[in-house]
């Protein structure tokens, strides 16, 4: 812990707590909650519902893939991250909070859907920039402990988060607040509670982020920033072991977004559960999620992240595969729940082996690369998983898609070449980052 310390605990926190923050819009409107609303409410019916929302995920991967990288790369010259991390994380807020105006009429779905894309490219533009920052608040030889540190204050932050959403909004009867549960209210109001929790604990971060290291002229940095983009492409081209690492990250990434976008529809649709056991379900998850990330922040040392991150997308495959073959809600809790320990292990170990990987004069825009990498192909797992819900009327069609994507991305990454062990510095590129 003294590396960590020396770089600010402070700034660790606040770092930290960001993904405490952004837990809230992962786990109540993604996935869980607000998701779950708009197939059983808002939808004409589940199928209908299952692919209007992927066609809403498809458009906001593609305006992801299409500004995240050049953004960074604009970032990393004009030193204005910390700044637009703000705008984004204000955004965020703002389509997060919304999301009340969507009543249980399918004439909202339009407005509902075009929230959720817009709320889901903040989400993860911000993230570009705050996930650009942990070399700069961890030390090179703590990157995968700090990360692992951030993934598990997420969980533990949607935890609280989804408990709370049920304690006060969901199970009340009669409904806190005055809230009409014709109206479907309390789900609604799921929405505001997540916008206030994103603003509150993002807060923190947007004041004690490391200073930017240069301020050009946005005109210049513009400029510089594309043709400093252009470079990290071809550069990344040319590196094997970045190229097949983004490939394969692309491909297990695209799976995992489909499995958030989609899991709490599925669990709906499939197994008839309601908005209060969904929530449930997500409760639990993040517990099981929370104890997977923390596992590797305290095992960072002795498992590499590249052994970390077959490991997690492995067994989420396979699990993948008996999840599809359950046929009872209970089987499906006790798979789920196992589903939840790799999770945060995948994404965590595939976020300190970008930060390894990333020179630190293009920290941003190879993180811009990275978010590239997870949503260039994001259209196709929800727009696959759309079109094959709709042509076999079947949810677990579908989401076979999820299997197939963790399955290639795996075996992509099992033959890209990175030494395991000690500092974890690719063999292709041998340098250590500050």
């Amino acid at each position: 812990m003294p590396m960590i310390l020396r770089r600010g605990a402070a700034s660790i926190f606040a770092w930290c707590l960001f993904d405490w923050a952004g837990s809230a819009f992962n786990t109540i409107i993604v996935t869980f909650v607000f998701a779950t609303y708009f197939v059983r409410a808002v939808a004409p019916d589940p199928v209908a519902g299952t692919a209007a929302w992927a066609a809403a995920q498809t458009a906001a991967g593609l305006t992801i893939a299409l500004i995240a990288a050049p953004l960074g790369a604009v970032a990393d010259r004009s030193g204005a991250g910390r700044a637009l991390l703000g705008v984004f994380t204000g955004l965020l807020v703002a389509c997060t909070a919304a999301l009340w105006f969507v009543h249980p009429h399918a004439s909202d779905a339009r407005l509902a859907l075009a929230l959720v894309a817009g709320a889901t490219v903040a989400f993860e533009i911000a993230f570009v920039f705050y996930n650009a920052m942990l070399p700069d608040v961890a030390a090179p030889a703590r990157l995968g402990q700090v990360s692992g540190l951030g993934w598990g204050m997420g969980y533990a932050g949607g935890i609280v988060c989804l408990g709370l959403c049920l304690v006060v909004l969901i199970d009340p009867r009669p409904p806190l607040f005055g809230l009409r549960t014709a109206q479907a209210e309390p789900v609604r109001a799921t929405a505001l509670f997540a916008a206030a929790w994103i603003a509150v604990f993002a807060a923190p971060l947007l004041v004690l982020a490391p200073a930017p290291a240069r301020h050009a002229p946005m005109r210049t940095a513009v400029r510089q920033g594309l043709r400093a983009l252009g470079a990290s492409l071809r550069a990344a081209a040319r590196d094997r072991v970045l190229r097949r690492f983004l490939l394969a990250r692309m491909l297990y990434t695209d799976g995992l977004n489909t499995l958030f976008a989609f899991g709490g529809i599925f669990a709906a649709g499939t197994f008839g559960m309601g908005a209060r056991e969904v929530l449930l379900l997500g409760i639990a998850l993040n517990v099981t999620a929370g104890i997977g990330a923390a596992g590797f922040a305290l095992a960072h040392r002795r498992i590499a992240d590249r052994t970390t991150v077959l490991v997690a997308v492995g067994a989420l495959a396979g699990l993948g595969v008996l999840v599809l073959l359950a046929r009872s809600a209970s089987a499906f809790w006790v798979l789920a729940l196992a589903l939840g320990l790799f999770v945060g292990p995948a994404q965590s170990a595939s976020r300190s082996l970008m930060a390894r990987l990333a020179p630190a004069e293009m920290r941003n825009a190879h993180f811009g690369l990275y978010a590239l990498s997870g949503r260039v192909t994001g259209f196709v797992g929800p727009a696959a998983l759309g079109a094959i819900t709709a042509a076999f009327a079947s949810q677990r069609a579908g989401m076979a898609v999820v299997v197939v994507l963790l399955a290639a991305g795996w075996g992509l990454l099992a033959a890209t070449p990175v030494r395991e062990g000690g500092d974890q510095t690719p063999t292709a590129r041998p340098r250590s980052v500050a």
